[in-house]
């Protein structure tokens, strides 16, 4: 995709799109705070390097994480789990800067859930080929905050399936600073990211963002 294509992309909110019941998309929510947001992504990143993290079955990522927050998600020999420190350094996690904290709690209260407060903050970068298998968010143990999922970057599909993996997923183009999030009825929709196509973001270059914002305890 070429630079005059992203250009033409409104900065202003487009009109919310619902997914199913406590599922939204918002379409350009935090696209006039890019650039703040992604100098934030840039601190977190300069204090926690990303890394492909290694599955309980021995498979690595193809997309590079890392987290912010009092709680990060890992994931190696041992299983999923959230924890207070980065295992590469022992030290606690990156705050979560105010930026994309405010901007996941906007997003929630525009989906119907006020009071949101984030204590995981992960963070995904996706080069071309990279993708992310349908999954379900169950590792947190609180059920009644919904996931807020912000794209920066490079359009990517997203995959919005059913309560079991079986369930065909619909198919949502995501560009630079849409917002999704599904709570409620929705909170344990199988979802996923199609592999990311090739192509050059003007602020972003050859990649892109996923931040997902959880309420774990």
């Amino acid at each position: 995709m070429t630079g005059d294509l992203f250009d033409a992309l409104p900065d202003a909110p487009g009109e919310a799109q619902p997914l199913a019941e406590g599922a939204w998309l918002f379409p350009a929510l935090a696209r006039a705070d890019a650039a703040a947001l992604l100098a934030a992504i840039q601190t977190v990143v300069d204090a926690a390097p990303l890394r492909h993290m290694v599955t309980p079955g021995g498979h690595t990522m193809s997309v590079a994480m890392t987290n912010c927050g009092p709680l990060g998600w890992v994931s190696d020999a041992r299983g999923y789990r959230y924890a207070p420190t980065d295992p590469h350094t022992g030290q606690p996690w990156p705050v979560m800067p105010d930026v994309l904290r405010k901007l996941s709690m906007h997003a929630a209260e525009r989906a119907g859930y006020p009071g949101y407060e984030p204590d995981a903050c992960l963070i995904n970068r996706y080069a071309p080929g990279a993708r992310m298998s349908l999954h379900q968010d169950k590792d947190e143990r609180d059920a009644a905050a919904p996931i807020v999922s912000l794209s920066l970057g490079l359009p990517a599909t997203f995959l919005f399936g059913g309560m079991t993996r079986a369930d065909r997923p619909q198919r949502y183009r995501l560009a630079h600073g849409d917002v999704v999030v599904w709570g409620g009825p929705s909170r344990f929709v199988f979802h996923g990211v199609a592999p990311l196509a090739r192509g050059h973001h003007p602020e972003v270059g050859d990649h892109r963002y996923n931040v997902t914002f959880r309420k774990v305890t």
